[in-house]
This record gives structure tokens, sequence and C-alpha cells, in this order.
């Protein structure tokens, strides 16, 4: 048989090539397709997480965020792999967006109850693999990731994330929701890849303590995501740099993390360490901030303050969701790193759920990496 899967098939319908190779030409693949609806909700009211947390998220205005995500990746899909058959699950978990791509796809159940559960995603992915798919697409956070890898363990079939979720630390996901379809086209073996989750509630109260949740199969691809890595190297002198220049009347969104948390002790306070902080001319104007908190404090010339994560690059996209596109596009933008997490990176990305701002947001930008010294790097 084919080694389109490092040696081995995963289904028992005999192929002709590799299972994503020459799909233009005829070659139809199963693929399974689950949406976790309520994905990412918690992020831009603050909330830095949606487990145990919906009728919050929604008393606070939150807005479903996966839905949209999991369109753009259904779009790019149909457009580059229109023979793939699609296999999903009832709505909200994927048939509706998956007809308003243009697919006709195989629905093999639907949601228990009203409002969705990590149940639902496992009983989709255990009826997925009775129907015999080749890989499984999923949209959500790392929650969603433990609960579809859960339901694959004892399989050698893949998964691939396209990231809707707040926390987003496995490299079992894809850059963005078009990255994803880049993926399934183009790619020639797999590799197991790890899933990783946090306590919300610890992660709620500034302590940061990622567990292995399961390792899983991954196809392997240029657009796939790292792990999420600590900041390493000395971030004080970037720290005082950027402290000694701040201006008077300029309003400052310093965004989370340790190196900008190090930018917030330089300014004189103890900011919320995975929250937004707003802060101008000496004072705290909001703490661990949401969206609608930032857009009411920003003035007339404002800065955002982010720092990518470590091991992957993402200076919007990633544990930041307060920093909307709307925040974004009313704000000049200062990057802070040290070497050592620049080196580590190569690269910066952006995954801002504006695809009109994100490559807006693509290019070359500076980024302070001592007192008086930056470095040019690429956001892609």
């Amino acid at each position: 048989m084919h080694d389109a899967f490092d040696g081995s098939r995963l289904s028992v319908r005999p192929p002709t090539r590799g299972v994503f190779e020459g799909a233009h030409e005829g070659v139809i693949m199963r693929l399974g397709f689950v949406v976790n609806p309520i994905a990412g909700m918690g992020g831009r009211v603050g909330l830095k997480g949606t487990d145990d947390k919906v009728e919050e998220a929604r008393a606070r205005g939150a807005e479903p965020r996966s839905p949209a995500r999991a369109r753009r990746a259904l779009d790019a899909i149909f457009e580059q792999l229109p023979a793939a058959t699609l296999v999903t699950w009832g709505e909200p978990m994927g048939a509706g967006l998956a007809r308003e791509a243009g697919f006709d796809p195989e629905v093999l159940g639907v949601p228990e109850g009203t409002e969705t559960t990590a149940a639902d995603t496992r009983a989709a992915v255990d009826a997925f693999l009775d129907a015999g798919v080749d890989l499984i697409c999923f949209v959500g956070g790392d929650g969603t990731a433990a609960d579809v890898a859960e339901a694959l363990d004892g399989s050698d079939v893949p998964m691939l994330g396209i990231p809707g979720g707040v926390k987003v630390y496995s490299s079992v996901f894809a850059v963005s929701p078009e990255d994803a379809a880049d993926v399934l086209a183009s790619f020639e073996r797999t590799e197991r890849r790890e899933v990783l989750d946090i306590d919300e509630d610890a992660y709620r109260e500034g302590s940061v303590d990622p567990e292995l949740r399961a390792v899983a199969r991954v196809p392997v691809g240029e657009d796939l995501q790292s792990s999420k890595q600590t900041g390493s190297g000395n971030v004080e002198a970037v720290a005082e740099g950027f402290a000694e220049e701040v201006e008077a009347g300029v309003t400052y969104v310093l965004g989370p993390g340790s190196t900008v948390g190090a930018v917030k002790e330089a300014l004189g306070f103890e900011g919320s360490p995975l929250g937004v902080d707003v802060w101008r001319d000496g004072e705290v104007l909001v703490r661990d901030a949401s969206e609608s908190a930032i857009l009411d404090a920003l003035g007339d010339r404002n800065v955002v303050v982010v720092s990518p994560i470590g091991g992957q690059g993402f200076v919007f996209g990633r544990g930041n969701p307060q920093l909307s596109p709307a925040v974004i596009r009313r704000c000049d933008l200062d990057v802070v790193a040290s070497r050592a997490k620049l080196d580590d990176i190569g690269t910066l990305r952006v995954d801002t759920d504006d695809p009109e701002l994100d490559a807006d947001l693509r290019g070359w930008t500076r980024v302070r990496v001592g007192r008086f010294e930056s470095r040019l790097m690429e956001i892609q």
C-alpha cells in the first residue's frame, strides 16, 4: 500500500495515490470536520477562556468566534480540495457552515442538547472513525484538541486543528484557517505532536502550567505552529528602554506575557500577567481589560505593546483576543522581545480574525531587543 501516512493507510479503500496528492485529479478523500461553536467566546471579554464560563461570557456580551473561522477554513478547503467528501456533525457543529461553503456533507449526528459539550465533540469523532475518515479537522482551542485526541486514542487517523480558542498552546494547529487548507492539500507525511492544555482558573490568576494531555498524529506542513515556549533572555534592558521613552498624553495598551510584564513593572505598576492593561501618564486606566474597556479608554494617540509568543511568533491572535481588530486599528504597534526569543522564532505572525487587517500588518517591523537596540523582523 502507498505510504501516504508514515507507511500506513488509514482507511480500507484502496488508494491509487497519496490521499491528498492528486486530489484535484479526482482522488476523493473523506475528511471529518467538527466545530466547537463556543470556543474562544471568553477571550475578548477578558475571561481568558470559555471553560465553564459560557454564560458569564454571554452576559458580558461575548459573541461566537469559531464559526466564522470554521467558514474561512471550509471556503479554502473547498477551493483547494473540491473532490473531498466532507463528513460532519449537525448544527451548530459544522453542517450548516459546510453547506454554505459549497459542500454536500455527510451529517452523521447532532448534539445531544441545546448547549454543545465536550461529549458532543467526542461523539462526533467516534462517528467519523466508524465512517472511515482519513483525517479529522476540528475548530477550537486546546480543550477541544484534547477532546479530539482522547476520542482518537488507539487510532492512527491524524488530526489538524483550526485555531478558534483563546489558549492555543498545542502544536496540532495550523497557523490560520486558510493555512489549514494548505496543509491538507500538500502534506505527504504525519508526525506525532503534543496536545497541551492548562487550568483556566489558575490561568485567570496568572499561573501558566501547561499539562501534556495527549500525543496525536498530525499532518506535517510549513503552516503548522509550534508548541508555546516560555520566555527566555534578559528583558530588563528592554523594559527600561521602553519606560524611558514613553510620551505624555499617549495611551499605552499593554498586552499579556512576561516580557510586557517587565515593561509594566518598569512603568511602576504590577500588571495583570496574562491580561491587558491600559496605562497613560502614570495611571493605570484599566487593569485586565476586555475589548470594550480598552476601546473606552483609548485616547487621541494610542500604542499597543505586545511581545511574540515564544516558539510560535504570534503577536496577535494567541492569548490576547482582547486586542481585537477594532483595538488594533486605533493603535500604533510596538513589539518588544529578548534577542533569544527572536532567534528561536525566526518570524512573527498575526491571526486577528480580520484577513484584511492581517494583510495590512504583514511586512517588516522594528522589535525592541535592548535598552536602545532594535531588530527588523518580518510579520508573515
